[in-house]
């Protein structure tokens, strides 16, 4: 069996300087690291990790929580997480939870049993019994951090965008574009960033005099099927919207099928908005308008967050807010 000696034999450096490469790569210099990676190449040497870290009380991986894994917006965010993983010696275990708290809170006992040293949730939920009420981090979670969705009570380290502002960009364009009668396809009622972009719609909606209501505000669950049925409850309605803004791309896409099985015309008939820029979204029919959300820096920016939980240093920015874009492709027209 090969062993550490034989790794340092080959790349010509000491066994201390192997296990300092193995364990903090980040502390030894880039030559080193390459020797010593060449050497374990050509060795075929494997640490027995699970040792290392039962004496180190570190697993170096890192629990994601993802809501729905299908959900295509989150490959993104997941791959910034992975790319700066990756560069400071983590690896990233998936949790796909299906917003179900209860999968979420069996998800984390992976961190208690020091299967994973962190846990960076991509959804609004703490996957932790906690006090309804409670404004102060519980001493005894492990290192947590929040993307794309926030708490509003416990003040977590978190990044996301200003959800509010980026849905007022959205439906501005529509009224820009000569529409008054704009429907929207909320998300789940209770997320933090979906009250942001109903308050954003509303915002926009308000600033040419008109005060949204039901039946133009529509509640679906992010998929595209919600989607369809959400646009076929607003096409059912007495007075047809001229636009329709959607909580994320998914749920606009499955509206686009409806408004076409309807026998109506995109954006002639009806113009309408994603969220999210999804990589589908460029390839609808017709292209899809949305707002644009940096997933991949998101994903960037929370791991660094976690980098900095999990070496006992605080977070040089509790709440981080990224620029979104508002990206104008096909699906959207003036008014006739």
């Amino acid at each position: 069996m090969v062993s550490i000696k034989d790794v340092a034999k080959l790349a010509g450096v000491s066994t201390a300087t192997v296990s300092r490469t193995l364990a903090s790569p980040d502390k030894v210099s880039e030559a080193t690291r390459n020797k010593v990676q060449q050497a374990i190449d050509k060795s075929g040497y494997v640490a027995n990790t699970l040792a290392r870290n039962f004496r180190r009380r570190k697993t170096n991986m890192v629990l994601v929580l993802v809501p729905d894994i299908t959900n295509t917006f989150f490959a993104g965010v997941i791959q910034g997480i992975e790319w700066v993983a990756q560069r400071h010696n983590y690896r990233v275990l998936l949790g796909d939870t299906q917003y179900n708290p209860e999968g979420e809170k069996a998800y984390a006992e992976l961190v208690a049993q020091k299967q994973a040293d962190g846990i960076i949730t991509l959804g609004e939920n703490i996957p932790f019994t906690y006090r309804k009420g409670r404004k102060t981090i519980d001493p005894s979670w492990p290192p947590l951090a929040m993307a794309c969705e926030y708490h509003t009570d416990i003040p977590l380290p978190t990044v996301c965008i200003d959800n509010e502002a980026a849905a007022f960009e959205a439906v501005n364009h529509l009224i820009e574009a000569g529409h008054t009668q704009i429907a929207y396809i909320n998300g789940p009622a209770d997320s933090p960033i979906c009250k942001d972009r109903l308050k954003g719609y509303r915002k926009a909606m308000n600033s040419i005099g008109i005060t949204a209501t039901k039946p133009w505000i529509v509640e679906g669950n992010y998929s595209a099927e919600s989607g369809r049925q959400s646009m076929a409850a607003l096409l059912a309605a007495n007075e047809r919207p001229t636009a329709v803004f959607a909580a994320n791309d998914e749920m606009a896409i499955g509206a686009m099928a409806e408004i076409k099985a309807q026998g109506f015309s995109i954006p002639d008939d009806i113009s309408i908005v994603g969220f999210d820029d999804i990589n589908f979204a460029a390839y609808c029919d017709p292209p899809l308008t949305t707002i644009r959300q940096p997933r991949h820096d998101i994903g960037k920016k929370v791991m660094l967050s976690m980098l900095s939980l999990l070496n006992d240093k605080s977070v040089p920015e509790q709440h981080v807010v990224l620029p979104h874009e508002l990206v104008c492709r096909g699906s959207t027209a003036k008014k006739n």
